[in-house]
């Protein structure tokens, strides 16, 4: 079987290739965006209808923090848009009967009621500052629903929270709150620092979710026969999330990192700095109800993503 997995390089999609690739007759198919660039219908076009795969996974995306999507707006809605109608519809004009879209937590209102369940999606007003990533995705899983409604494929979506892992962006910039906190606390560590000082009050809560977690999700839903997944969802509200269904402080977020990196020292919590939304929860009910929860706890996987951290961030920046 031929599986065609868009965004390889990507956290996501390089957990996806990992496991794809301990099975058995699976031809695991990847291109680079230098060897095709997904925003290009043509190209798009043309390797699907040469490669002709059986099942396309769509984890490509423009990503990035509340900078980026703030700065770049256009991009992330613009691309994004493309990606998704090129690979999708190319998909379906190549005869590939299963898909799947992977999402984003991003695509709920900003005030959803917590845990968010399915059913909140456009119920509300979105996150301001990511909202045209989140209209993209919104589009992404509205592509699958209606190719499957009007041409009886089996397109499916994902939505996962928030992810963290192997291939994570270390960046000190522009990363996300895991991989900066245990940049910022390795570094302290090195630097013998007295004190980390982390944004807000670290009463907001977050759930977590490692990318080995979601790679074993997604290609769990994607292999359930078609009465399941057709038993626990509804044509035109058909994702499905993805997460922990359990969520943690800032604050004891922080203390894990400081005890996973060995950091010594003080962490301070800057109350004069803003805490952002007070919680965001996914309710995994429907993917639990299909029999599948996640294995990997979360001082476990931090400790998996700074030894990866170790080895390929922090490595490689000394040997510059």
């Amino acid at each position: 079987m031929k599986v065609y997995v868009a965004g390889h390089r990507g956290m996501v999609g390089s957990a996806i290739v990992r496991q794809l690739s301990q099975q058995k007759n699976i031809q695991i198919l990847t291109r680079t965006h230098k060897e095709l660039d997904l925003t290009q219908q043509q190209a798009v076009a043309e390797f699907m209808a040469t490669e002709k795969p059986d099942v396309v996974i769509l984890a490509a995306a423009k990503v990035g923090g509340i900078h980026a999507n703030n700065t770049y707006p256009a991009e992330f809605i613009y691309e994004n848009l493309m990606m998704e109608c090129n690979v999708i519809h190319q998909a379906f004009a190549a005869g590939v009967k299963r898909l799947l879209f992977l999402g984003s937590s991003c695509i709920y209102p900003k005030f959803a009621p917590q845990p968010m369940t399915e059913a909140a999606l456009l119920t509300g007003v979105l996150e301001a500052t990511n909202e045209p990533y989140a209209v993209a995705k919104i589009a992404g899983i509205k592509l699958c629903e209606s190719y499957n409604r009007q041409y009886g494929v089996d397109y499916r979506s994902v939505m996962p929270t928030n992810l963290y892992g192997p291939n994570d962006n270390f960046h000190p910039d522009n990363s996300h709150v895991v991989p900066a906190l245990i940049r910022r606390f390795h570094e302290a560590k090195l630097a013998q620092a007295p004190e980390v000082v982390i944004w807000g009050t670290g009463t907001p809560m977050r759930e977590f979710l490692h990318v080995d977690d979601m790679a074993s999700a997604s290609l769990f839903v994607l292999n359930l026969d078609v009465a399941t997944y057709q038993a626990n969802t509804q044509p035109m509200l058909s994702h499905i999330n993805v997460g922990t269904g359990t969520d943690i402080t800032i604050r004891d977020l922080a203390l894990t990192i400081a005890k996973v990196t060995e950091y010594q020292g003080n962490i301070i919590f800057d109350s004069t700095k803003p805490d952002g939304t007070p919680r965001k929860l996914m309710d995994v009910s429907r993917l639990a109800n299909m029999g599948w929860t996640a294995t990997i706890a979360l001082e476990q996987g931090l400790r998996d993503a700074y030894r990866w951290f170790i080895e390929h961030v922090s490595q490689g920046e000394a040997r510059l």
